[in-house]
C-alpha cells in the first residue's frame, strides 16, 4: 500500500487525473450523445431503441442542448474536495470566483480544518487550473439501453477511440452510463466504469469508477454538477492502493 509520503507525492497526479476525467466526460460528451439522440431521424439496432425510448417518454428536447448545461468554471461556487488513501483523509474547502481571472479565481479557505499555507494554496490552484475540454463523440455501435423502468431510463455507450487524445487512451476500455429520471425528465447521473484494467500514466488501475451527479437549477435553467466521486484501485509496485476523491459543489452564482 502507498505510504502517506508517497500519497502526498502523487497528490497532484491524482487530482490532475480527476479533473481531466471529469472535464473530458462532463456534459460536453453527454450533450453530444443526447443531441445525437434528439436530432437523429434514422437509426438501427440499439440506437433505434434509444431513439424510440426518448420519443415514448416525451423527453424535453431542451434538456438535450449543450447550452442547457452549466460548466463549473464559468460560475462562482463553493467546493469541498475530500481525498482518501490508505486510511488518510485530506479535506480542502475553497471558493471559485468567476468574476476574477487566473489563479485569483480560487481562494482556498481551509485544509483539514486549518488555514492553508502558501504551498497548499499554490498546489490547489495548480491542480484546479482551467480545464481542457477535448472534443470527442460516441461510438454509435455501442449505444444501448441498459435498463428501463417506469421511473428511470439507463443508457450507455463508449467514446470513439480515434478521437481520444493519447493521455486519455485508457477511456477506450471504459463505458459511460447515463441515468435519466423519467418522472422529472432530467439527467441525474453519469458514471464511467472500466471494463478491464486500464493504464493511466505510470499506473495500472484495476478499477476506475467516476460518478457525476447533477441537479437542474431552476433559476439558471441549466444543469449543475453537485457531486463527483472518483474511485481508483491503483496497482503500484505490485501492491493495490484504493484512492477516492470526492468533489462537492454548492452555492452556484454569477454564472456566465
Amino acid at each position: 500500500m502507498l505510504g502517506i509520503n508517497n500519497f502526498e507525492q502523487q497528490y497532484i497526479t491524482f487530482y490532475t487525473l480527476l479533473y481531466y476525467l471529469i472535464n473530458l466526460l462532463y456534459m460536453k460528451i453527454v450533450a453530444t450523445l443526447l443531441c445525437c439522440v434528439a436530432l437523429s431521424i434514422q437509426g438501427s439496432g440499439q440506437k433505434q431503441l434509444v431513439l424510440d425510448a426518448f420519443k415514448n417518454h416525451g423527453l424535453d428536447p431542451a434538456i438535450l442542448e449543450p447550452q442547457s448545461v452549466q460548466t463549473p468554471e464559468s460560475c462562482s461556487y463553493d467546493l469541498k474536495v475530500t481525498t482518501i488513501s490508505t486510511g488518510k483523509e485530506k479535506v480542502v474547502t475553497a471558493h471559485h470566483d468567476a468574476d476574477k481571472t487566473g489563479d485569483d479565481r480560487w481562494s482556498v479557505q481551509t485544509v483539514n480544518g486549518k488555514s492553508p499555507n502558501n504551498a497548499a494554496i499554490k498546489a490547489f490552484r495548480k491542480e484546479h487550473g482551467q480545464p481542457v475540454r477535448p472534443s470527442t463523440g460516441i461510438d454509435e455501435a455501442t449505444l444501448r439501453i441498459d435498463k428501463e423502468t417506469p421511473t428511470q431510463l439507463l443508457i450507455s455507450y463508449k467514446v470513439r477511440t480515434a478521437e481520444l487524445p493519447s493521455e486519455a487512451a485508457f477511456l477506450k476500455n471504459c463505458r459511460i452510463h447515463l441515468t435519466i429520471n423519467l418522472e422529472t425528465k432530467r439527467l441525474e447521473q453519469m458514471q464511467t466504469l472500466n471494463e478491464e484494467p486500464v493504464k493511466i500514466k505510470i499506473f495500472t488501475a484495476e478499477k476506475l469508477d467516476l460518478t457525476v451527479s447533477y441537479r437542474y437549477d431552476e433559476a439558471l435553467h441549466k444543469y449543475v454538477s453537485v457531486r463527483e466521486d472518483l474511485n481508483l484501485l491503483i496497482k503500484l509496485l505490485g501492491q493495490f492502493s484504493p484512492i477516492e476523491t470526492i468533489s462537492e459543489y454548492s452555492n452556484f452564482s454569477s454564472c456566465k
